[in-house]
């Protein structure tokens, strides 16, 4: 695996920060209430008040916490996985380790951004900045030019393509459901609480919806980036979709206002895509070990 020296000290760092950062967001106590706060749109919101998150609106710290819980129950024990097949020299190992660290750049690049300024700013900012640089060198350290022959000639492109295809197509649908009528009004779009944009949605109409749809297109062409971009998309997509659906079940348990998005459309979208990834890492062909040649005794000399 090419640039294992990097990754090696990279890697650690993220599980260490994120094991820290997404421990105080779910057990730093402070003392507090909420608080109403009007908005620079004349809005007036319900602020927490009280922990980590004291400066965020109840559904945002709700959404944040869950986040927090995905990624101490799920993405930190698929790393540390991912990255001792990956550096065994697993192909899978490579595919599962790119994937979960576009998981942890989504999430990070989103509370850099999105979360309310607290103590652990900097923290967010590391994180978003080496699970950048690791992603990058996860992507270059697949050999690109022979990963097609490595996938079974039984993986079920088309169905995977598909699939990216409705993913993009559902995110496009939605967040400019949301958007397009809201400007047609002159009217903040619902969900913007005390945020000054929609950040979430600018990362996924931006990055996600045409990462679906090039890998789609490139899968279906046998192309090498197809093979790469669509097991990263899919995996990227289970976790996501995990991180979604925990966010709508702590919003109801909270009496936050939700949707049937992140209740019902989300963890089945988390369910299909988890079936996905288990199909490519199946049709994934690993190297056979090396043998070692038969060593043949040497014949003895005859006595004289």
């Amino acid at each position: 695996m090419k640039h294992q020296t990097a990754l090696r000290w990279i890697i650690p760092l993220i599980g260490l920060l994120a094991l820290f950062a997404a421990s105080m967001g779910l057990f730093w106590s402070s003392p507090g209430t909420p608080t109403s706060f009007t908005t620079l749109r004349g809005e007036s919101v319900s602020l927490v008040g009280h922990g980590l998150y004291r400066h965020d609106t109840v559904s945002s710290a709700a959404q944040e916490q869950a986040q927090d819980a995905v990624t101490l129950l799920v993405g930190l024990p698929l790393l540390v996985t991912a990255a001792w097949l990956a550096f065994g020299g697993s192909l899978r190992g490579q595919l599962l380790l790119t994937g979960t660290l576009g998981y942890f750049l989504y999430t990070y690049t989103s509370m850099a951004f999105g979360t309310a300024y607290n103590a652990l700013f900097l923290v967010y900012v590391a994180l978003f900045s080496l699970s950048l640089w690791a992603f990058v060198l996860s992507m270059l350290s697949i050999d690109l030019a022979g990963l097609p022959q490595r996938f079974s000639p039984q993986l079920p492109r088309r169905g995977i393509a598909g699939l990216l295809f409705g993913i993009g197509g559902f995110l496009l649908v939605a967040w400019l459901g949301r958007i397009v009528p809201a400007l047609l009004r002159d009217q903040p779009p619902i969900g913007l609480e005390s945020s000054t944009t929609l950040f979430i949605q600018v990362l996924d109409l931006a990055v996600i919806v045409p990462l679906a749809f090039v890998s789609g297109v490139l899968l279906l062409r046998r192309n090498a980036w197809g093979y790469l971009l669509a097991s990263v998309f899919v995996m990227k997509i289970v976790t996501m979709g995990l991180a979604v659906s925990a966010m709508g079940i702590n919003m109801l348990r909270i009496g936050a206002t939700t949707s049937a998005v992140e209740l019902v459309i989300f963890p089945a979208l988390t369910l299909i895509n988890l079936v996905a990834a288990g199909l490519l890492l199946k049709h994934v062909e690993e190297p056979r070990p090396a043998t070692q040649p038969r060593r043949v005794p040497l014949a003895k000399s005859p006595s004289p």
